[in-house]
């Protein structure tokens, strides 16, 4: 039994001797490579559909696939089916659209949209043309104008409109003309009017972005359409909680919390930390400083490195000068005993070193843990996993508690940036394994290269193939 798809999927393709693709959620698809008949396959290995003529089958939601016939009576058709087979939306000569996650289809045939469900429902009937305003809600086209409707296909208002839109967190702007248009929600109802201004962006509302076209200059208006700064601005960032706008090389911040501007004596800041920021680093300084909204500099511009840092919840603020690393609360105090290192940041734990021993840290309780087994720590800042070496020099991984992932029985370990799979060796030889610590191909191979879409391993004539599979989001550096 596997732990993740991908090694389910190598399994299955032992176990039936075909190519098996695309596994997830308890369903593979292969193809024969003699006649190109696709089918699919579950997890314990029973075919469950296997089209009697060249097509190809991919996954469309759940236990959800399209059927693509290639030969026959029905080459060109295609179908909507179940891991058995039965068509759920019938077989014929058809386009689609979807959305990810929702089990939504704009289903096209001669010039007309309608959408289904995937079990077949339909939930909005033929019409001139269908698409998606968001993912939650349909613009629909009929007797040449636009109406919104939900994803249950109800009409959630009878406004209509000339084009179709795209809703951003449930709003969208309407230009109306010169200098003026409206914003208006997902069900059509205008919520701020504008008159007075050309509007750029509308994604920090109730502030909008404005621009002078004929000066490429940029400001910033309330949903009232009073004026928060000038166009004066070369440029306008929408930021989570700032819109920053810059002008002759240095930068202004606006506060949505408080409803204010700043200018500051800096070509360009980011948040790091609790209203903190730092400030840019270039050629002519390539330190960078960490300072307040009113200018106040609370860390001068003598750092390498400054990144906010999330750990078991709360914020951090990481420093490096030289070879001096700290991490500081809230009240800006250093959580670290100086005499320790910092060798490794983690989620929820540090890992640290001092005297050349390696220790676990949880800034949550303040315990330091000695990694007895731990010779040597391989510098991949990036990786999310712990690559080292033992006392009997053999590589393995661990994870952030110091707890032994893949065993240490390696002579060496290859990882590859933001992939699960990695190149171990072992005798003079080579083969593939991941986090879950899969035996994705044997050690066995004499070479390995390292591709974009994966690995591929070779042994005198004989080669194979592993695709990478892309790592969960580990990053914890705001």
């Amino acid at each position: 039994m596997g732990q993740t798809d991908q090694y389910k999927q190598i399994l299955l393709t032992k176990k039936l001797g075909k190519e098996v693709r695309s596994y997830s959620k308890g369903y593979g698809i292969f193809t024969d490579a003699g006649t190109g008949r696709s089918g699919i396959v579950d997890s314990l290995g029973n075919i469950t559909f296997n089209y009697p003529v060249k097509s190809e089958i991919s996954p469309l939601w759940k236990n959800r696939f399209v059927l693509k016939v290639k030969a026959g009576k029905a080459n060109g058709k295609t179908a909507v089916i179940d891991a058995g087979g039965k068509e759920i939306i019938p077989m014929d000569l058809f386009r689609f659209r979807t959305w990810e996650n929702k089990d939504r289809m704009i289903y096209t045939k001669k010039g007309k949209d309608r959408v289904y469900d995937f079990n077949g429902k339909e939930i909005i009937p033929f019409s001139e043309k269908i698409v998606f305003g968001s993912e939650n809600r349909f613009f629909v086209k009929n007797g040449g104008v636009w109406i919104i409707y939900d994803f249950n296909g109800n009409k959630v208002s009878e406004r209509t409109f000339t084009d179709d839109l795209r809703f951003y967190k449930g709003r969208a702007y309407l230009t109306k003309g010169e200098k003026s248009g409206e914003v208006i929600d997902n069900n059509g109802r205008t919520i701020s009017t504008i008159s007075g201004h050309n509007v750029d962006n509308i994604n920090a509302f109730p502030y909008l972005i404005t621009l002078d076209a004929s000066k490429e200059r940029y400001g910033i208006i309330d949903e009232n359409e009073k004026v928060i700064a000038d166009e004066i601005y070369e440029q306008a960032f929408v930021g989570r909680e700032y819109i920053y706008l810059t002008k002759d090389d240095k930068v202004s911040i606006f506060s949505k919390k408080e409803g204010k501007l700043y200018d500051l004596d800096y070509h360009y800041v980011n948040p790091v930390f609790n209203g903190l920021f730092k400030t840019s680093q270039d050629q002519t300084n390539p330190k960078t400083a960490v300072v307040r909204l009113n200018g106040e500099i609370v860390f001068p511009k003598e750092y390498d490195r400054v990144e906010g840092l999330t750990i078991s919840g709360e914020k951090y603020l990481y420093l490096r000068k030289d070879d001096e690393e700290k991490i500081l609360n809230k009240d800006l105090k250093n959580i670290l005993d100086d005499t320790y290192g910092i060798e490794k940041i983690f989620p929820h734990t540090l890992i640290l070193n001092k005297e050349d021993r390696y220790y676990t840290f949880s800034p949550k309780n303040g315990i330091y843990r000695e990694l007895k087994t731990l010779k040597e720590v391989r510098e991949s800042e990036l990786y999310p996993e712990l690559v080292g070496k033992n006392n009997d020099d053999l590589y393995g991984m661990m994870d952030e508690n110091g707890n032994e992932i893949v065993p240490f029985v390696y002579d060496d370990i290859t990882t590859f940036l933001g992939a699960n799979e990695f190149v171990v060796k072992k005798n003079n030889k080579f083969g593939v394994t991941n986090h879950q610590n899969e035996p994705l191909t044997e050690i066995i191979y004499d070479k390995f290269l390292h591709e974009k879409k994966g690995i591929l391993l070779t042994k005198g004539k004989d080669s194979e193939f592993i695709y990478f599979t892309e790592q969960k989001d580990r990053n914890f550096t705001d």
